[in-house]
């Protein structure tokens, strides 16, 4: 297993003090309402539109520039499909530190980015390729081990449930995500 960089830990370490921060709060219930205009100005440039709007994008953007990453390194945007899209894009580039993988071939570790279908959704990696404009979700890898029912992963994202949350996502004997219904879309490595 890869140790950790230490943006990696900075990363997983600024998605798990929001949770730990805001968890038990709701989207509307200040500070969460004031910490997601945060997410907005900061993370993607962006006026705050309010808590009815989508904000799960914008969480993982901000976490990912307090980690330290840079404009030129990152695609911040209000749309998960925008920033995995530049990610898929980077792959060809040696120099990328933000690199979108097909699920089917890539064991996700933590500081990576995991891509989820939302709304009844089906899309898959080929069309998160060919595509930068689609409904879906992401959040931060924050863990990565193994329990008495076998290997898993956990991710904190925002706006999951009106809150920043963490979720668990089992994966196979190899550490690749278990992805049997499509669920899962990509994720992005992080090299930085």
């Amino acid at each position: 297993m890869t140790t950790p960089t230490t943006y990696v830990k900075r990363l997983a370490s600024t998605a798990r003090q929001q949770y730990d921060k805001f968890r038990f709060l709701r989207e509307n219930e200040p500070p969460l309402s004031t910490q997601i205009a945060q997410y907005w100005t900061a993370g993607v440039g962006d006026r705050f539109p309010g808590v009815d709007i989508p904000w799960s994008a914008v969480f993982v953007s901000w976490c990912v520039k307090t980690a330290g990453a840079t404009k030129q390194q990152f695609r911040f945007a209000a749309a998960h499909s925008q920033f995995v899209h530049q990610a898929i894009k980077n792959a060809g580039e040696a120099s990328a530190v933000f690199v979108g993988r097909a699920l089917a071939d890539y064991v996700p570790k933590i500081g990576d980015i995991l891509q989820n279908n939302r709304g009844g959704n089906r899309f898959d990696f080929t069309h998160a390729s060919k595509h930068s404009s689609y409904a879906s979700h992401s959040a931060i890898v924050v863990e990565v081990g193994v329990d008495s029912k076998g290997r898993y992963l956990r991710t904190i994202g925002g706006n999951e449930g009106d809150t920043v949350a963490l979720k668990e996502v089992r994966l196979d004997n190899q550490g690749r995500v278990r992805n049997p219904i499509g669920l899962y879309i990509s994720a992005i490595e992080t090299r930085l």
